[in-house]
């Protein structure tokens, strides 16, 4: 065991929580790393805003190690952490490294759950990192780019119809940007696509938008939604999604 002053504590991910765990070891007597397979730190809660070209991706994004430059007993690994071993208090690294450890913070965040159905991914997407919104935003503008070219009506309306399933705070925002980005900013760039054309679904299997929160601002997320021209579907489950699109009960 390494004496008290040498003790080293290592975290695994630099989303919120490991950061606020690195930088709460701030002036202790430990050695503090840090690692995460991307070197920088992403502010989730406005990914939606580079998924609809409101952001650019180095606006959400800092480097880690710009965040923790000044805390002298922190260090940052870039690497991928593929295993734990309890006993010998240690983590491997994809590149075969192995970090000591006395003390280990597993900060790893969330990925994309499909509910049993991984089958989705395929057709769907998920908006966890910057290249799940890097990949929904050039879908987005490409959806319009053939919508501009196609000279049927019904498939013009069929390359415009985006759904989105989860009205948790992402999935309301998500939604409520798509429709404004293509209601508001590019159906003025396009000569063949009108408002009309798009359309919006916000899909969510419980009764109200905004679970989490009080019933009066859930109901005053769907009022703004729906101003936008989102409709919103609830009490409605997703049986399926595919090529064709998504089949709902």
């Amino acid at each position: 065991m390494s004496s008290q002053a040498e003790k080293h504590v290592v975290i695994v991910g630099a989303g919120f929580g490991g950061l606020k765990a690195a930088q709460e070891l701030a002036g202790s007597p430990v050695r503090v790393t840090v690692v995460d397979r991307q070197n920088h730190h992403l502010f989730q809660p406005l990914l939606y805003q580079v998924a609809t070209a409101g952001l650019a991706p180095g606006s959400i994004a800092v480097p880690i190690r710009g965040v923790l430059s000044k805390q002298d007993n922190a260090r940052v690994v870039l690497g991928e952490v593929v295993g734990v071993d309890t006993d010998r208090r240690e983590v491997a690294l994809r590149d075969g490294t192995h970090l000591e450890y006395d003390w280990l913070i597993l900060a790893c965040g969330a990925k994309t759950s499909w509910f049993g159905n991984d089958q989705w991914a395929e057709h769907a997407w998920g908006l966890k990192n910057l290249r799940d919104a890097l990949s929904i935003r050039e879908r987005v503008l490409l959806a319009f780019e053939a919508a501009e070219r196609e000279p049927d009506a019904a498939t013009r309306r069929k390359l415009l119809t985006f759904v989105v399933i989860g009205a948790g705070p992402t999935g309301v925002e998500m939604a409520g940007a798509i429709s404004e980005l293509g209601r508001q900013v590019l159906v003025g760039d396009y000569r063949n696509i009108h408002p009309e054309d798009i359309r919006v679904l916000l899909v969510e299997m419980a009764d109200r938008v905004l679970t989490p929160f009080e019933e009066e601002l859930s109901h005053s997320a769907q009022r703004q939604l729906e101003d936008l021209g989102v409709e919103v579907r609830l009490s409605t489950r997703v049986e399926d999604v595919d090529a064709d699109g998504v089949r709902l009960s």
